[in-house]
């Protein structure tokens, strides 16, 4: 159902179960959990001739109620991504960041203040509401479980597919719906006698909607969606991202908090899939490709390069925000370049220190 919701109308598709084999010309193929959003897959390939290939795509390792668990696949060749493949990328545990942002909350709403949560619509936005679900079950923040969180529309739809299929998460209504149901209160209130609002007035209700946590895409900051909660004295933003391990850029953004809350694996992570996955041979795509194929390299003695995709071949909005966190560089090819394997060649001297043949960091 989430593929029928994100696929244009009338795009077919076919369903298969993980590890379920199915032949695909010459080969064989079979799908697998990759953790990073509820029907993520990574994709095995057997070849006639012997050799197996797993592609990861995007995925992750820590634990998450909203999707299956990232299961590891023997293979020859493994080609990983590499979003966060850089050792400041080093995740602390998600119920501690959840916590930070229930605190935030709970702090804001007894300033008469509302919260939004700038969050990706598919996936991360169910995992927060889910994660705070299960929080809500320690005594510090059994208020959580009491209160509804608001969701762009955009959130909304993919949401009840979630809720449907069983997964455990927060009260939730769109905004659109919060604020017809204040602005019906005040004409409840008003009884039959009382002053009738106009429909100027009426609009403004409707707007101003607080104290509240509410979560949505980063496309709506700084749109006339925010106008709902009222002025900007009122309201406090937060983006939930890998990104948010970069303090710099949070500050550029213009977040006022920034939760470590990532779909993707981190540098720790990486490392370990690949050793666990037994392959020979390492591919890395999408992301810092360069850095964990030298690394590979040179660390772990395996056959290691980047693997060049095909422009529009993969990304997301995970990539996106990479886009939206460098929109300060340089704009020129030549001295974006020159920046870029500056950079890499100063991180990989500092990841690499070669102490009698071996690799610390």
């Amino acid at each position: 159902e989430l593929l029928a919701r994100r696929l244009p109308a009338g795009s077919r598709n076919v369903a298969k179960e993980f590890g379920e084999p199915f032949e695909l010309g010459s080969v064989r193929v079979s799908l697998h959990p990759a953790g990073h959003v509820r029907g993520s897959a990574q994709v095995r390939v057997e070849g006639a001739r012997g050799g197996v290939w797993v592609a990861s795509g995007d995925y992750k390792r820590q634990r998450d109620a909203t999707c299956s668990p990232f299961e590891v696949v023997a293979c020859d060749v493994f080609i990983t991504e590499a979003t966060f493949a850089m050792p400041i990328y080093t995740w602390r545990e998600t119920s501690e960041e959840v916590a930070r942002l229930a605190r935030w909350w709970g702090e804001a709403r007894a300033q008469g203040k509302s919260c939004v949560v700038f969050s990706y619509a598919l996936g991360k936005a169910q995992r927060l509401l889910s994660e705070l679900w299960q929080l809500g079950a320690q005594e510090e923040f059994a208020w959580v479980r009491g209160e509804k969180v608001l969701l762009h529309g955009a959130i909304s739809a993919l949401t009840g597919v979630y809720r449907d299929a069983g997964v455990e998460m927060m009260e939730t209504s769109t905004v659109t719906e919060a604020g017809e149901a204040g602005e019906s209160a005040e004409r409840d209130e008003a009884g039959d006698g009382g002053e009738v609002i106009k429909p100027a007035r009426r609009s403004a209700k409707r707007r101003e909607i607080g104290p509240c946590l509410a979560i949505a895409p980063p496309s709506a900051a700084g749109s006339s969606w925010m106008r709902r909660f009222g002025p900007s004295s009122r309201v406090e933003t937060g983006f939930a991202s890998g990104w948010m391990q970069v303090r710099g850029i949070r500050r550029r953004r213009g977040y006022d908090r920034g939760f470590v809350i990532s779909d993707h694996a981190d540098w720790p992570d990486l490392l370990r899939t690949i050793r666990e996955t037994g392959a020979r041979r390492v591919l890395a795509t999408h992301g810092s490709t360069e850095t964990l194929a030298a690394y590979v390299r040179e660390c772990m003695g395996l056959d290691s390069q980047p693997l060049e995709m095909a422009d529009g071949a993969y990304g997301g909005e995970e990539c996106c925000a990479t886009l939206h966190a460098c929109s300060r560089r340089s704009t020129r090819p030549a001295q974006r370049a020159r920046r870029s394997r500056r950079w890499r060649r100063t991180l990989v001297r500092g990841v690499m220190h070669r102490r009698r043949g071996r690799c610390t960091f």
